[in-house]
């Protein structure tokens, strides 16, 4: 009986994964479902109470735009299929010793291994919730309690806000994953969260490559972060099939509009736009020469040759996009929990040797970011480094108030009430 039930299941898990559309939906993990915004506006004391009015008065509109910097953290590690031990130290990788960003950003390729029963089946969802578990102990040690001056606490009657990072959306598609973290004071702030899946593996839509794209909104200005796992090979013109996947994946991932049909569809729409992952991108030198300039730490030759800058600076799959200075070693292949590249010693002689790469990247688009890191972890389970980068994201602010005009009083005689903005200086921009 078990056989024959699994013999029906099977084709459908199969037609389930072909027939996978790319739209954009609320199926994702969260630390809180998406629709609680209000509720939590409402709980954490971030609205004040209205105001009574008598019949002599009326109360008009005001709205004043501001922009606050916040800082981003943003990461692309493809794990080679390892499923993280409970100690793994994630520090190096989040930087928990320096000051905290306000949001983090983590893009995971090959949380799973990529055999069949992984493309076809059922996603693995206790492998993803294992980095969930690692990432928030990281990022939650020793968080400190927000700087409030008592005087305007006090006033103003401003509730204790918890600091600690929350996870608005984790989701995966096969062996990729991204997971997105923000201080527990931003949470009440961020709106329409949203993923969408786009697999450009198998036949052209398997998830065992593709991307898993996420955006959400902070107070007026959407973000979206594509996690992908391109193509692979490292042969002439295999290239061509990587710009073939950045395509696909920008053409066919799409977001919900929103009841009032003002919200971005397409990736490149977003205000803030961030592309992550295991782009797959070589060097276009022979093996020999590759390993000779690595060893030498010639990267600016290297990057002369690189793939990827080169698609960048013809403008034609990457019009607009930019990279930060690359100053760190390439990041795959590794022996993995070792220094040495894969090749670097004696292998059998039908092995691929595949010469050392750049295939680890983070890119944005637009305007609004201002990177400040580029750089690579040093981890070594996988046989490739992680990639990290931090950003300064500046944010459009709508400060809501209300004015009280009596109707029977010259206007020197207006007051002005803040009804919905608060001090908040004690947010980090």
């Amino acid at each position: 009986m078990l056989g024959s039930y699994r013999e029906v299941m099977w084709p459908r898990l199969v037609a389930n994964k072909i027939l996978r559309k790319s739209v954009g939906s609320n199926n994702f993990v969260a630390d809180f479902p998406p629709d609680t915004d209000q509720k939590l506006l409402e709980a954490s004391g971030l609205l004040d109470e209205r105001p009574s009015f008598t019949s002599k008065s009326i109360l008009l509109e005001q709205h004043k735009t501001t922009h606050l910097n916040y800082k981003v953290f943003a990461s692309t590690w493809n794990v080679g299929g390892i499923v993280p031990d409970d100690g793994l130290d994630m520090d190096d990788l989040l930087e928990t010793h320096k000051t905290p960003c306000d949001i983090y950003v983590l893009g995971f390729q090959e949380v799973v291994p990529l055999r069949a029963s992984n493309v076809l089946g059922p996603d693995n969802n206790k492998v993803s919730a294992k980095w969930n578990s690692l990432i928030r102990e990281t990022l939650n040690k020793g968080v400190a309690e927000p700087h409030r001056d008592k005087d305007v606490s006090e006033s103003k009657g401003t509730n204790s806000i918890s600091q600690d990072f929350r996870c608005i959306i984790s989701k995966q598609m096969v062996g990729i994953l991204i997971t997105v973290w923000v201080r527990g004071d931003l949470w009440p702030y961020i709106r329409h969260p949203s993923v969408s899946c786009v697999g450009c593996g198998i036949m052209g839509c398997l998830g065992n490559k593709g991307s898993v794209s996420v955006r959400f909104q902070l107070h007026e200005t959407t973000f979206c972060f594509v996690c992908c796992h391109l193509a692979s090979g490292g042969r002439d013109r295999d290239e061509r099939q990587r710009n073939s996947d950045v395509n696909e994946i920008l053409a066919r991932s799409s977001f919900p509009r929103g009841s009032s049909l003002d919200l971005p569809k397409k990736i490149l729409d977003h205000d803030r736009v961030i592309f992550l992952g295991d782009l797959n991108y070589r060097i276009s030198l022979p093996e020999e020469k590759t390993r000779l300039l690595v060893k030498s730490k010639e990267w600016n030759i290297l990057l002369e040759n690189d793939q990827l800058s080169m698609e960048i600076l013809n403008g034609q799959i990457f019009r607009g996009w930019q990279e930060g200075i690359v100053m760190f070693a390439p990041t795959y292949k590794y022996i993995p929990n070792s220094d040495l590249y894969y090749g670097c010693i004696t292998y059998q002689k039908d092995e691929k040797k595949r010469a050392p790469a750049w295939c680890d990247r983070i890119i944005w688009y637009g305007s609004g970011l201002k990177q400040h890191e580029y750089a690579r972890g040093e981890t070594k389970i996988s046989d490739h480094r992680p990639v990290k980068a931090i950003f300064t994201a500046e944010v459009t602010v709508i400060r809501h108030g209300k004015k009280i005009r009596n109707l029977f009083f010259s206007d020197r005689f207006e007051e002005t009430i803040d009804v919905d903005a608060k001090d908040y200086s004690w947010i980090s921009t």
